[in-house]
C-alpha cells in the first residue's frame, strides 16, 4: 500500500500567487538566484536560496544561511505573503510545458514508507547535500520543495484527476520560463477520502527526482520521533511534502557531464584512448539519436561516441544504461572519475540547458562535455523494482516542480 497524507498547505495569497513560486534550490547558482530575485521580495528562492540575502561568496553552509531561511520563512507567515489552509487538503498540481502536460497530486508522503523502501530509491545521496538539506528541513520545520514521486499508472486514479480537473482551478498562471502551472485544492473530504483509498492499493512509490529532498525528511523525522516521548506517529513530522505523477506522463531529458582536466591525457591521446572502447565520429549535429549513442565537446570540436558492442554487459540493468557505459568506459578509466557523487572534478548538467549549455562550461574552464541519451521511465522503475542503484545523476526530468506554491509545515 501508499499511504497519502492530506495536510493544511502553506501557499501564497492570492494576489501573489504568480510572485512566490520558483524554481527548486537545486537547479541554479546563487549567482543565479540572486539575479532570479532582484526586485521580488516575495520570491520563495529568500527561504531555498537564503544565501542571496547575505553577502556575495559566503559559505553556504554557514549557520548564519541557516538562519536567514527560518527568518524569512517566518517573515513570510506574519506578513501574510503566505497563508495556511484552514483544514487539511490534498492538491491536483498540473504543469505544460510545450506540448507535455502532467497531472500530479500533491500530499504528505510517508517517511516510515520511505525508510521501509516501499517509497523505492534509485540514487545514492551525496552526503554534504543531503546534510544541508536535512539542516534546513529541521531548523525552517518545513518541507520547503516538494519531492517528485511517481507510480505505475491506475485508470481509477487518472478518472479522479480528470473530474477534479474539471472545476476552476486555484492558482493558474504561466511563469517566466513559459511552463504553466495550475493547482486545485481539494477540499472535499469525500474525494479526499477516494484517493486515499485508491493510493491505498498502490504497491510502491517511486523517487523520480528529489532524492535528497526526500531524504532529508526522512532523517528529521527520524530525529523528531526519537526526540518525543509522547510520539504517536500522526504528527506532521512522520510526513514529507511530494506529489505524485502517473508514470506514463512523465519527461526525462538527458542529465550531461563536464570533466574539470583531462588528466593524464591531451585532446589527441584521450582521441585514441576513446577508439578502443568506441566508434568515434566528428559531426555537425552532435545531439545522441539513441540509446549508447553520446556527443562530447573536446577542443571545441564535438565528436559522435557509439559504444561498441560488447563493450557492456546488455542484459544488467544498471550496468546496460548510457551512464553507467560512460562512467565505466571512458569516465573512470581515462579521466580518472571514481566516485561521480564525490569527485569534485566532474559536474551535472541537466539537458533543459542544451548543448550551448555545454559548451558555455568548457569556454568557463572545463575541458571536456559529454552529451547522454535521456534515460527512460521504464529503465529506471527496472532498477528500483530490483533494489539497485542507479549511477548519480542519471535522469532530468522537466517541468521541474515549483517551490512555494504549496509548502508542508512539519507543525
Amino acid at each position: 500500500m501508499s499511504l497519502i497524507h492530506p495536510f493544511r498547505g502553506l501557499r501564497p495569497r492570492t494576489d501573489l500567487s504568480t510572485r512566490v513560486p520558483s524554481l527548486p534550490y537545486d537547479v541554479m547558482s546563487s549567482a543565479e538566484a540572486r539575479q532570479m530575485a532582484e526586485g521580488n521580495d516575495e520570491s520563495f528562492l529568500h527561504i531555498i536560496k537564503p544565501e542571496i540575502d547575505l553577502e556575495p561568496g559566503i559559505d553556504l553552509y554557514d549557520d548564519r544561511v541557516y538562519a536567514k531561511g527560518v527568518e524569512n520563512l517566518q517573515r513570510f507567515i506574519a506578513d501574510g505573503i503566505m497563508v495556511q489552509d484552514d483544514d487539511p487538503c490534498l492538491y491536483l498540481y498540473s504543469q505544460r510545458m510545450g506540448d507535455h502536460k502532467q497531472f500530479g497530486i500533491m500530499v504528505g508522503a510517508s517517511a516510515a514508507e520511505y525508510d521501509a523502501d516501499l517509497i523505492k530509491k534509485h540514487e545514492h545521496t551525496r552526503p554534504d547535500k543531503e546534510a544541508d538539506r536535512t539542516r534546513h528541513v529541521d531548523e525552517t520545520s518545513a518541507n520547503a520543495g516538494p519531492v517528485f514521486l511517481t507510480y505505475h499508472a491506475r485508470p481509477d486514479i487518472d478518472q479522479m484527476v480528470a473530474d477534479v480537473a474539471k472545476s476552476a482551478p486555484d492558482v493558474d498562471f504561466v511563469a517566466e520560463d513559459s511552463i504553466a502551472h495550475t493547482l486545485w485544492v481539494i477540499r472535499n473530504p469525500d474525494t479526499i477520502d477516494r484517493l486515499v483509498a485508491a493510493f491505498g492499493k498502490v504497491e510502491a512509490l517511486y523517487v523520480a527526482d528529489g532524492h535528497h529532498r526526500s531524504a532529508s525528511a526522512a532523517a528529521v523525522a527520524r530525529r523528531r520521533r526519537e526526540a518525543n516521548p509522547d510520539h504517536t506517529g500522526d504528527e506532521e513530522y512522520n510526513f514529507f511534502g511530494a506529489v505524485l505523477f502517473p508514470h506514463n506522463q512523465l519527461q526525462i531529458l538527458d542529465y550531461n557531464r563536464v570533466v574539470k582536466d583531462l588528466g593524464d591525457h591531451n585532446p589527441e591521446s584521450l582521441l585514441s584512448a576513446i577508439g578502443e572502447k568506441f566508434e568515434v565520429t566528428p559531426t555537425e549535429d552532435p545531439k545522441p539519436s539513441g540509446p549508447r549513442d553520446f556527443a562530447m565537446f573536446l577542443d571545441s570540436k564535438w565528436y559522435t561516441l557509439s559504444a561498441k558492442s560488447g563493450t557492456y554487459p546488455a542484459d544488467d540493468p544498471v550496468r546496460s544504461l548510457d551512464v553507467a557505459i560512460l562512467q565505466e568506459n571512458l569516465l573512470a578509466p581515462l579521466l580518472g572519475v571514481g566516485d561521480p557523487r564525490k569527485d569534485k572534478r566532474v559536474d551535472f548538467v541537466g539537458g533543459i540547458r542544451g548543448l550551448d549549455g555545454l559548451e558555455k562550461r568548457c569556454t568557463q574552464g572545463w575541458a571536456v562535455a559529454f552529451a547522454l541519451y535521456p534515460t527512460t521511465i521504464e529503465q529506471l522503475l527496472g532498477v528500483a523494482d530490483a533494489g539497485q542503484i542507479m549511477p548519480p545523476k542519471s535522469t532530468w526530468f522537466e517541468p521541474k516542480l515549483r517551490s512555494g506554491l504549496v509548502v508542508h509545515l512539519l507543525t
